[in-house]
C-alpha cells in the first residue's frame, strides 16, 4: 500500500517541479500590444492566410506578418509585438488578444487532474491486492 502511494506522491511532486510548461502552459512574452494598420488583406479561403501589416515602435515604423484573413484593406487591428525588433525586414506579429498556450488558471486544474489520477491508480492497486485469490473449481473427469 506504502509503495503505490509513494508513486502517486512522487508524479505529483515531479510534475510540480517541472513547472508549467509539462502541463501545456507556456509564459510565451506577447510582447507590446500595438495599433497595426492592414496593407495586404488576404482571402480566407487558404488554409495559411498571411496579411501584411505596418506598425509604428518608437517613431520607426516597421513591417510584419500576421497569420490571419479576412480584414479589409486599411483596417486597423491590435497586435503583439516583439520586444526586440529588427531594423529592417519583416516581423512576425501575432493578434494581441490571443496567445499560444494556455491561461494561468489552467495550471491549477491540471495539476488537482492529477492528482486524482495518482489517487485512483492507487485506490484501484488496493483493490487488486487485497481481492483474495479465487481457486479454480476441480474439473469433472467421467
Amino acid at each position: 500500500m506504502a509503495i503505490p502511494v509513494a508513486a502517486g506522491v512522487l508524479v505529483v511532486l515531479l510534475v510540480w517541479l517541472a513547472g508549467p510548461g509539462l502541463l501545456g502552459i507556456s509564459n510565451d512574452d506577447l510582447g507590446a500590444p500595438v495599433t497595426a494598420e492592414i496593407t495586404k488583406p488576404a482571402p480566407c479561403d487558404r488554409p495559411d492566410a498571411v496579411e501584411t501589416v505596418k506598425f509604428t515602435v518608437a517613431g520607426k515604423t516597421h513591417v510584419g506578418t500576421l497569420n490571419g484573413c479576412g480584414h479589409g484593406q486599411g483596417e486597423r487591428v491590435d497586435v503583439g509585438v516583439p520586444a526586440e525588433l529588427p531594423d529592417q525586414g519583416t516581423v512576425t506579429v501575432r493578434a494581441a488578444d490571443t496567445s499560444a498556450g494556455a491561461s494561468d488558471a489552467r495550471r491549477p486544474l491540471g495539476l488537482a487532474l492529477l492528482v486524482f489520477a495518482c489517487f485512483s491508480g492507487g485506490m484501484y492497486v488496493r483493490l487488486v491486492l487485497r481481492t483474495p485469490a479465487r481457486p479454480k473449481p476441480a474439473a469433472n473427469v467421467s
